[in-house]
């Protein structure tokens, strides 16, 4: 998968969640993305592993390609924490064509949901985490045969300094 570079489009599932990132990084003046003295090395988003911790991108876009990447005992925003591959749903499947981003939001969301407590330790709706995922983009699924939703465990602007896996947050 190395030298990919299709993008994928990221998609939120916490309510608020957007809203809270808009309005942390407004408030602060774009402070949160001065990190001059913290180490960050890009990595591909076809590249991304479980257990894996990143900073919110600088730049927030649509569609990504890479994600910076830090020791998760460095402050962090987000930590991957599952990879899935689509399937249609009663086939178990995967579509040759682009299902849709109703379809990939809806698998997403249940799937990055029954991930959760298997990694972090507590289901989802009693955890005080909360998760978002990217999905493919429908250039990325035609042209890559990219079929791989990435689950990363987040917060509402706070930072991380530590890995979340097993901690029952």
């Amino acid at each position: 998968m190395a030298g990919r570079t299709s993008s994928r489009r990221a998609g939120l599932l916490a309510p608020g969640l957007v809203t809270a990132v808009a309005t942390v990084l407004t408030l602060s003046g774009c402070s949160l993305f001065d990190r001059d003295e913290e180490r960050t090395d890009a990595v591909s988003v076809f590249d991304v592993e479980v257990g894996q911790c990143f900073r919110v991108p600088d730049d927030i876009t649509v569609e990504l390609t890479e994600l910076p990447a830090v020791a998760c005992t460095e402050p962090h925003e987000q930590e991957a924490y599952a990879r899935l591959t689509f399937t249609e749903p009663g086939t178990g499947t995967t579509p040759k064509t682009f299902p849709g981003a109703d379809a990939l939001k809806s698998f997403a969301d249940a799937a990055c949901a029954a991930a959760f407590a298997d990694y972090v330790g507590v289901d989802y709706r009693d955890s005080s985490l909360y998760f978002t995922y990217l999905a493919p983009s429908p250039r990325g699924w035609e042209q890559n045969a990219d079929r791989t939703t990435l689950c990363f465990v987040t917060t509402t602007g706070e930072e991380l300094t530590a890995s979340v896996k097993g901690t029952g947050w």
